[in-house]
């Protein structure tokens, strides 16, 4: 269980834990962190990847990033931006693709739900060859030529071997939020992290929605 706010609080000292996505916490998400702890060293920031559940009520965590449309009503936060996905195969299996016409492979994956479920309505005879649990997975296959496969536009467009297969969907748009349990609301080292976040990923949002596809990857 994490300690309560106590007298470090007022200094911006002490431990703060924070979840997040690997895919994200590995990638885009990972210079937002460490102009946070640069800025703010008194503040021990611990990043820790899950891409299941987090009790923040038990304190497995200070704070969850997380892609949902639905976030708990027990927690507060903030929406950060909308993530768009679409799908995503190498340059050169597209090409060859395109060439003869026919229907794309299309990789199995159980990385997350969303893919999970949209990748079952685009091939639901689910003919797989190939399967992944992980999108940093997704990502490795797509590079090999293997398929096809749903992934966000912050990393597909960052990927110069990738090429989007279609225009990202809006109704695959998710919400990225930042999450706390209501206790913790007067936490400066809550509050100064929120604010921290919410004008770094504003400066990425183009990215984020796949409104503006990148052509080397993320710094």
């Amino acid at each position: 269980m994490r300690g309560r706010p106590g007298r470090q609080d007022s200094q911006l000292c002490g431990d703060l834990h924070v979840t997040a996505i690997n895919n994200m916490a590995s990638s885009i998400l990972m210079p937002m962190f460490a102009r946070f702890s640069a800025a703010h060293p008194g503040i021990k920031l611990h990043i820790e990847v899950s891409n299941k559940y987090v009790s923040l009520a038990d304190r497995q965590a200070d704070i969850a990033i997380r892609l949902t449309n639905a976030p708990l009503d027990t927690l507060i936060g903030a929406r950060l931006t909308t993530v768009a996905s679409t799908v995503y195969g190498s340059r050169a299996y597209l090409k060859e693709l395109r060439a003869s016409g026919q229907h794309p492979r299309w990789l199995g994956v159980d990385c997350c739900d969303f893919h999970h479920h949209w990748t079952q309505q685009a091939c639901p005879d689910h003919d797989h060859q190939f399967f992944v649990d992980d999108t940093l997975l997704t990502v490795a296959a797509l590079e090999q030529g293997l398929g096809v496969a749903y992934l966000p536009c912050f990393m597909g467009d960052s990927n110069a071997k990738l090429e989007r297969y279609c225009a990202p969907d809006p109704s695959f748009d998710l919400g990225l939020w930042l999450l706390y349990h209501p206790d913790l609301r007067r936490t400066r080292r809550i509050q100064t992290f929120r604010e921290h976040m919410l004008t770094e990923v504003a400066g990425q949002a183009a990215l984020f929605s796949g409104n503006q596809p990148a052509t080397s990857p993320v710094q």
